[in-house]
């Protein structure tokens, strides 16, 4: 386990420009935010915060089987697929992750597919129930040419029930998802051809801190989480 003043480094240690994660995403949802929701440019990403998160299935975009069965190990894994049993997919529905991923929420921020196990493993150990309601996609864009800058996305709106089993009552959630997609390396081991290599989760058209304590507090939740929910270490 890191130390705590190797996690404060790592909290305040500027994000691998080189990574289409966090900062660079935020710019240009920043820039799509100012924009009408009927002006704004098709290939856009991120909701505006007028644009609704509650998601229409009849409106959502086909995806390629090779995509759908990316979207579909995600939404198993919001659903609680990361568990031990003998006969969960969890360990599987993880191979859609490049295993230098970043996922960021409005709790936590990992930056390996191990650290991103150890919050996937959490939610059956906090929840009691996790059911996805509704999927809109909205946005799937291809794999650049070499040397663009734009990633390729699945862009997808959901509503969840989530029932935590301390408060045993359940709250429906409307997420907004944002997988950026990269071509796998040989360090991703066995998977998909493409891979999530940065995953963005907003809730209920709220944004989080990348800055001071709020991403101290959000890098300490991923460093530790896997001490608790135990994933498989292979990942």
């Amino acid at each position: 386990m890191s130390s705590a003043a190797e996690i404060r480094q790592l909290a305040e240690k500027p994000l691998d420009p080189n990574v289409p994660q966090t900062y660079e995403i935020r710019d240009r949802q920043t820039l799509e935010q100012s924009t009408p929701a009927d002006e704004r440019a098709a290939e856009a990403t991120n909701a505006p915060k007028n644009e609704d998160y509650e998601p229409n299935p009849s409106r959502s975009l086909s995806l390629s089987p090779d995509r759908q069965n990316i979207l579909d190990s995600i939404l198993r894994l919001y659903s609680g697929s990361g568990t031990n049993d003998s006969k969960a997919t969890g360990a599987k529905d993880m191979c859609v992750y490049a295993h230098k991923a970043v996922y960021d929420d409005i709790a936590s921020y990992c930056d390996t597919r191990f650290k991103i196990a150890g919050q996937w493993w959490g939610i059956p150990v906090v929840c009691k129930a996790s059911e996805t309601l509704a999927v809109e996609v909205v946005s799937s864009t291809p794999l650049p040419q070499p040397g663009a800058m734009e990633p390729a996305e699945i862009v997808f709106k959901m509503k969840r029930a989530w029932t935590p089993r301390l408060l045993k009552k359940t709250f429906e959630v409307n997420h907004f998802v944002t997988l950026s997609l990269e071509r796998a390396a040989e360090e991703d081991g066995e998977g998909p051809a493409e891979r999530v290599k940065y995953h963005k989760d907003q809730w209920n058209e709220k944004d989080y801190d990348h800055g001071g304590l709020g991403k101290v507090m959000k890098t300490i939740n991923g460093e530790i989480a896997t001490i608790g929910t135990r994933p498989p270490k292979d990942l």
